[in-house]
This record gives structure tokens, C-alpha cells and sequence, in this order.
């Protein structure tokens, strides 16, 4: 099974919220709780950037990422990679459409999945 086609199931059963993970220029990790987020079809995850402050900062700053998220039956996943800002286009067009308009809707962060884990164990 394909690392992709892995996520793909494991996002299907996901519940609740996810932390989402940076890292700064110093190496000092900054983890987030986010709710607004989508699975794109390339397997890429678009996470909405609502009330980023560290976070935004250490994107822009070149950090990679990691998600880490919660599966029926409670088994967690790990998504790592590199991460792009995008403050228009059809990406952040369509996660902001799903976020009610209560919120600033910033921005999406896209992490683009390199490593997919589970628990220990590497998926891809």
C-alpha cells in the first residue's frame, strides 16, 4: 500500500483534533491544536492558518512540520515534512470556504507528507 493511499485510510477514521508541530531558527519546537484542516488528493494536508503566531513565524522561517493525529481506534499517525504558506489560490481557497467566516482564515499551511509513522513504526 502506498504511502499516500495509507494516509488517505488513516485520515478517513482521524478524530478530533491534531497537533501541529514547528520547529524555530534556534531549533525550539512550538506544537498548536488545529481543527480546520483537509486532506488534499496528492496527500498533502492543508491546515488553516486562523491564529498562528509562532507557528506562522517559523514557517516563514523555513521550519518543517509534523501532524500528529488520532485514528478509530485510537491509534496516532505522524505526518512530517515541508512546509508552504499560501495566502491565495485554489488550496487556500477551498479550506477557507469550509472555516466559518467568524474566524481570520489567514492563510493555509500546507505540509507536504515526506515520512508517515505510526506509533515507532516508519509507513513510508
Amino acid at each position: 500500500m502506498s504511502a499516500i493511499a495509507i494516509l488517505k485510510a488513516a485520515w478517513e477514521l482521524r478524530e478530533g483534533p491534531a497537533i501541529f508541530t514547528t520547529v524555530d531558527k534556534e531549533g525550539n519546537p512550538n506544537s498548536v491544536y488545529v481543527l480546520a484542516m483537509k486532506l488534499l488528493e496528492d496527500g498533502s494536508i492543508a491546515i488553516m492558518d486562523n491564529y498562528f503566531h509562532k507557528t506562522r513565524a517559523n514557517i516563514l522561517a523555513g521550519s518543517r512540520g509534523a501532524l500528529l493525529f488520532l485514528a478509530k481506534p485510537r491509534k496516532q499517525f505522524q505526518a512530517k515534512g515541508r512546509i508552504e504558506y499560501l495566502t491565495s489560490g485554489p488550496v487556500y481557497e477551498d479550506l477557507k470556504a469550509i472555516v466559518a467566516p467568524k474566524y481570520p482564515r489567514l492563510a493555509a499551511a500546507v505540509l507536504h507528507v515526506e515520512e508517515l509513522y505510526s506509533g515507532a513504526e516508519k509507513l513510508a
